[in-house]
């Protein structure tokens, strides 16, 4: 979905004076934002979506992304890696069990002397985002069909 279509969306539920109050813009400019931009036959301008969107594009870094979902009292989980279609079940089951374990053991070590510091802490975090990568790709897997009936053997 393009910002312009987020704003336009965003605008059916929030009022467009109270956005443009409260980040002391025009309303004008907040209408613009939800217009298609200029190039696209429209009359819209650049909105902060946009801008956002751009910086993390050039900067490469998702940590912009995840400081933007903890606006919204979110996460930011990267997409997984897409798995080959039919897949063995129970290899990647394991392995996803495995990634779980390894999450337990990081909590279970930073906790041993009942106190968990900054940087155990940090460690944590970081485990737990790549776990919650790596269950993404596996349910988007399952709902994609990847894990489907073992071909029969000619015999």
């Amino acid at each position: 979905m393009d910002a312009h279509e987020v704003m336009k969306d965003v605008l059916k539920h929030t009022s467009a004076k109270h956005i443009a109050a409260e980040m002391g813009v025009s309303l004008s400019l907040v209408y613009k934002w939800a217009e298609p931009p200029e190039g696209g036959n429209g009359s819209g301008t650049g909105s902060p979506l946009d801008r956002t969107g751009e910086l993390v594009r050039v900067s490469g870094d998702a940590r912009i992304a995840q400081w933007l979902c903890e606006q919204a009292g979110g996460f930011f989980i990267r997409n997984p890696k897409n798995f080959p279609r039919l897949q063995p079940l129970i290899p990647v089951t394991n392995d996803i069990v495995h990634e779980f374990a390894d999450m337990l053991a990081t909590i279970a070590q930073a906790s041993a002397d009942n106190v968990i510091t900054s940087a155990e802490a940090k460690k944590i975090r970081a485990r737990g985002e790549e776990l919650k990568s790596v269950t993404e790709g596996f349910v988007q897997a399952a709902e994609g069909g990847t894990f489907g009936p073992a071909k029969e053997k000619a015999g």
